[in-house]
């Protein structure tokens, strides 16, 4: 593992807990790497560390550990909730691993000068209808404010795929408080599921940090493209078990990559019966 003391200008962050998600972490990387240079924090978990030099290969890649768990989606849940204490950069831009980028995003480091945070909304941005966060079918907006969650009927629900992030006092309020509300949502999970959106809209409405929603281009779910309205080009695809675009797949074709997948088909845990993903 690498350690760096001086906080470097800025840098990307991703998340790997689990051999799942290790084929989608390559061509996350190798999407980064075909647009830019900066350092690329990878935390990580339950992989075996043979396999490190094969994310190391794209250079400038920082392996850290990731909060251990043996429940993958909650140790995922945790390296999120550590992202404003792992991060070594002054502006940070985090991304599922599951993510291609499309084109460069250089303006997005330019974006955080004047705030502390920018996010992009979820395909069901209204808290008050956001059924994906509960087990159970009763109203949503009363069921999340029962548990702690100090949220209402403006509260939006942002899509935890793609933050941006400064390192500032009001930030570092922002990830303590997410802490605590997602620690909210572990004690209840008879009635909401293991996710980390409620948690973090929650912190957002009690902090209020200086912050921006981006456009959809920045985090495009293409599962759910027909609930979009741009016209613009897209930058940030994300890709979605177990969706994978063929044009998401084009960007990151290399030789290195095409012996991976190939590799993974033999060595890798099937993702929903797909070498690799269905489409």
């Amino acid at each position: 593992m690498n350690s760096h003391n001086k906080l470097a200008v800025k840098g990307f962050i991703t998340i790997l807990t689990g051999l799942y998600s290790f084929q989608d972490c390559i061509h996350f990387l190798a999407s980064v790497r075909k647009f830019h240079r900066e350092p690329i924090i990878v935390l990580i978990d339950r992989v075996p560390q043979i396999l490190y030099p094969l994310l190391q290969v794209f250079g400038n890649v920082i392996l850290k550990p990731a909060p251990s768990h043996e429940n993958p989606v909650l140790a995922s849940r945790l390296a999120k909730l550590a992202l404003y204490g792992e991060s070594l950069f002054e502006k940070t831009i985090y991304m599922d691993c599951d993510i291609c980028l499309l084109s460069p995003i250089d303006e997005v480091f330019d974006f955080l000068d004047g705030v502390d945070l920018l996010v992009t909304e979820d395909v069901q941005p209204a808290i008050a209808k956001a059924a994906n966060l509960l087990r159970v079918k009763q109203d949503i907006l009363s069921t999340l404010q029962a548990v702690g969650l100090p949220l209402n009927e403006n509260s939006i629900q942002y899509n935890g795929g793609f933050i941006a992030f400064t390192k500032s006092s009001k930030t570092q309020e922002l990830f303590t408080n997410f802490k605590k509300y997602f620690d909210m949502v572990v004690a209840h999970q008879n009635v909401l599921l293991l996710k980390d959106q409620g948690a973090f809209a929650a912190a957002v409405e009690s902090v209020k940090p200086k912050m921006t929603t981006l456009s959809p281009v920045y985090n495009y779910l293409d599962k759910w493209k027909e609930i979009y309205a741009i016209d613009k080009p897209i930058k940030v695809m994300h890709c979605t078990y177990p969706y994978r675009p063929q044009y998401a797949k084009n960007v990151t074709r290399s030789l290195f990559t095409r012996i991976v997948d190939r590799i993974a088909k033999i060595f890798l845990q099937n993702q929903l019966n797909n070498p690799w993903r269905l489409k």
